[in-house]
């Protein structure tokens, strides 16, 4: 666990393919809507009472034939309630699926690197615009590599605290959205990165400030394949 409440530096985040793959399935699956019933809203169960005993009304005061509208009306809610529930829940897990298939981490993050700071998350990674050291000779040769090396290798974006829209975590990761200077993006973060003095539980009390109350929707899970 991190001795200090934040970064020093930014920490290498190591993301390997199949971690990336298993934490968006881990936060997928707790995104997904339950098929309990208990995801139906209170709105709901009162239209479904009211035809319910429109129909049962008219199944002990009609005879004949005319009861079939009263023996649809049933048929109607519990389909409604398979639809509302199971059908839900299976329509979000093909779509999953369908990105899934075409999915992969993107390049930047195989080099990524972490801070965290009291005004937000620090991103660094490579600048592939850098420029070549020109060589040099004498003996200021090597001070001068360096200068010319030194903030040019690296390119940094700090996203504020209060950019983030949403987060959610597993018991492997942490995963954060948010949107920035008109730019909508992610972020996962494994616990593992505690072992390396990345104060996981510094980010996780600042987002706790920021978004109270966790949870991200599951089309946003499937969205960030596209960012």
């Amino acid at each position: 666990m991190a001795l200090y409440p934040y970064t020093l530096q930014p920490v290498p985040l190591n993301l390997s393919d199949a971690e990336f793959m298993q934490a968006q399935h881990e936060i997928f699956q707790q995104s997904t809507p339950s098929s309990s019933l208990k995801t139906v809203t209170k709105k709901e169960w009162a239209i479904i009472a009211v035809v319910v005993v429109l129909a049962i009304v008219g199944l002990v005061f009609v005879d004949g034939y005319s009861t079939l509208i009263f023996w649809l009306m049933l048929v109607l809610v519990v389909a409604y309630l398979l639809a509302r529930t199971l059908g839900m829940k299976w329509y979000v897990q093909r779509e999953y699926e369908k990105q899934m298939a075409k999915q992969e981490m993107p390049d930047e993050m195989r080099s990524l690197k972490l801070g965290v700071q009291k005004h937000g998350l620090i991103m660094a990674m490579p600048n592939p615009n850098a420029p070549t050291p020109t060589k040099q000779k004498g003996k200021g040769a090597k001070a001068m590599r360096g200068m010319q090396m030194r903030g040019a290798t690296t390119q940094q974006a700090t996203i504020p605290w209060s950019a983030v829209t949403s987060w959610d975590e597993t018991a492997d990761s942490l995963f954060l959205m948010f949107e920035f200077q008109g730019q909508q993006g992610s972020q996962i973060i494994p616990n593992r990165l505690a072992n390396d003095k990345f104060p996981i539980d510094t980010v996780r009390t600042h987002l706790q400030e920021v978004v109270p109350i966790r949870g991200l929707r599951p089309e946003s899970v499937v969205d960030m394949k596209k960012k």
